[in-house]
């Protein structure tokens, strides 16, 4: 496994060692021990979610305020816009964002810390989403941040496209009002 960072340092790239031969392919998508040792982090996942969604579909910004998740997400059909937006105070790279496309292709990960809200725009006709989390959904504790808040600046590809959102994420509440981390 390689790890490559983004401009958010806490925020990493996993790129998978694939073995491909004329039979297929063949990769680990997660060992924890490697995880580990390439990342120095030691998290446990307790829960493991997928997602179908189709294209134009914005999931986001989610984060829980209380049992705040770490996540690791990939790909594993189409392609997606995958956006971690860093809401810790005491950090420096508070109210910044990292975006990284993760397709089926390229088998790409990433990890994002608890503290951070995440969401994610499907590029492709579909995509199917994994992700592992460090804790359990809480949804006492869910918040939502409005997806184009104009603080943020997200440059979400989407080409004068209106997104398809849930009811909840059209509710998502600016940076300024929203709840943040110590």
């Amino acid at each position: 496994m390689k790890v490559l960072l983004t401009d958010i340092p806490d925020v990493l790239v996993l790129e998978p060692q694939l073995y491909a031969d004329s039979r297929g392919w063949f990769y680990e998508s997660h060992n924890q021990q490697t995880f580990a040792e390439k990342t120095g982090l030691s998290f446990s996942f307790v829960q493991d979610n997928h997602s179908s969604s189709g294209q134009h579909v914005l999931r986001g910004l989610h984060y829980q305020i209380q049992q705040p998740q770490g996540k690791l997400v990939r790909v594993v059909a189409g392609s997606v816009f995958d956006v971690a937006v860093d809401l810790r105070r005491s950090s420096p790279t508070f109210r910044q964002w990292v975006g990284v496309t993760l397709n089926a292709e390229n088998r790409q990960q990433l990890w994002i810390p608890p503290g951070f809200a995440h969401g994610f725009l499907v590029l492709s006709a579909g995509a199917e989403v994994q992700y592992k989390t460090t804790d359990y959904y809480a949804p006492a504790h869910e918040r939502c941040l409005i997806w184009n808040d104009p603080t943020l600046q997200i440059a979400w590809p989407l080409a004068g496209i209106e997104p398809i959102l849930s009811v909840k994420d059209q509710a998502g509440q600016p940076l300024a009002s929203a709840e943040t981390f110590a």
